[in-house]
């Protein structure tokens, strides 16, 4: 029997013998992976499976798990330490990397925390208006729904939680699993992920990305598109561009992303006309046909209610504030400098 691993180790496979128990299962899990505590996760969507719940002593065969030629998703969990339990293969080599910003790729994450080294990205508290009193809905009748935006925490995690609750579910907290992912999918293609590319060391950033303040962007999106086997379309609300990850898979999920936020959109069925979603969020809809250009144009037009409403932070022209002397300026350019030249990161955008 063997069976294929992802974990923040890298993609390894082990091989069991017909007669394996469950015991020797988990115990082949933990020496290929070294990891003494994890979950596991099969099958797509990814679901939560614990194999001893059959019980230790007894034989897979004796399940109704069938694992031959299948992939388990390893996750890392706490042992008392760390918030991550990194993988033995990641070096603690620093890098030089200075911050940087890319338009789906914000440095600016809106982290709190004040004591930052020079490879750490900018940070930044936005001030987009708020739309909770007044949220914009598109009415999609040849759909029976209302086309709506479900607005993800003011967290560092605010990508992987928008992908997490379209690909996996809201119901299951994904972050950590698709965190994961990244890493692994870094580590197979050191080709492709150099360190010009990720701006770090790939080690130093494989461990960066699977902490819980980490930001993610472009290089996120990519992977986990490609991963799940789904296009990702990002609508950018300030110009209302579409930039398309992994094009050619027949299913696609739309994100929002509002200069350094991202948030998702969802279906959610209504009642005629339409005009208003009263469900939770546990019915929307959020993978799409690829096909299906009335959700994407319902969507942009979604985006510029948005725009109307100023929901997107500039960040090439925005007034800033360094909360850690007080310099004000303007943008990306400036606060890229001022950080350079001070060894301050942590910024507030001005109203």
């Amino acid at each position: 029997m063997r069976i294929r691993l992802r974990s923040p180790a890298g993609t390894s496979t082990i091989t069991l013998a017909d007669t394996a128990t469950v015991s020797d299962l988990l115990s082949s899990i933990s020496e290929a992976t070294s990891l003494p505590l994890f979950d596991l996760k099969w099958g797509f969507p990814p679901r939560p499976v614990d194999p001893s719940l059959y019980g230790l002593a007894t034989r897979l065969s004796d399940t109704d798990l069938k694992l031959n030629g299948e992939q388990l998703i390893v996750i890392a969990l706490e042992t008392g330490g760390a918030n991550i339990q990194p993988s033995n293969n990641i070096s603690s080599s620093k890098t030089d990397a200075k911050p940087a910003l890319s338009s789906q790729n914000p440095s600016f994450a809106g982290q709190t925390n004040t004591k930052r080294k020079a490879s750490d990205p900018l940070t930044l508290t936005r001030k987009a208006a708020s739309i909770d009193s007044d949220p914009p809905e598109v009415v999609v009748p040849s759909h029976g729904s209302t086309l709506v935006l479900r607005v993800m925490p003011d967290d560092n995690s605010c990508l992987f939680r928008a992908l997490g609750s379209a690909l996996l579910s809201d119901v299951l907290d994904g972050m950590t699993e698709l965190r994961s992912v990244v890493a692994t999918a870094i580590q197979d293609d050191p080709e492709t992920y150099t360190a010009a590319v990720l701006d770090k060391a790939p080690d130093d950033y494989c461990r960066w990305i699977q902490h819980p303040d980490s930001w993610g962007g472009a290089i996120e999106i990519g992977i986990i598109a490609r991963y799940f086997g789904v296009e990702v379309s990002s609508i950018n609300v300030q110009d209302v561009r579409v930039d398309r990850f992994n094009e050619g898979p027949s299913r696609r999920c739309i994100l929002v992303y509002s200069g350094i936020h991202y948030d998702v959109i969802a279906l959610s069925p209504s009642d005629p006309p339409h005009t208003h979603s009263d469900l939770s969020a546990e019915d929307d809809v959020k993978i799409f046909d690829v096909d299906d250009i009335e959700v994407l144009e319902a969507a942009k037009k979604l985006c510029r209610e948005l725009q109307k409403k100023h929901y997107y932070t500039d960040t090439q022209r925005f007034e800033i504030l360094c909360n850690d002397c007080g310099w004000k300026g303007h943008g990306e350019k400036d606060a890229v400098e001022h950080a350079e030249s001070t060894g301050h990161y942590n910024f507030g955008e001005v109203s």
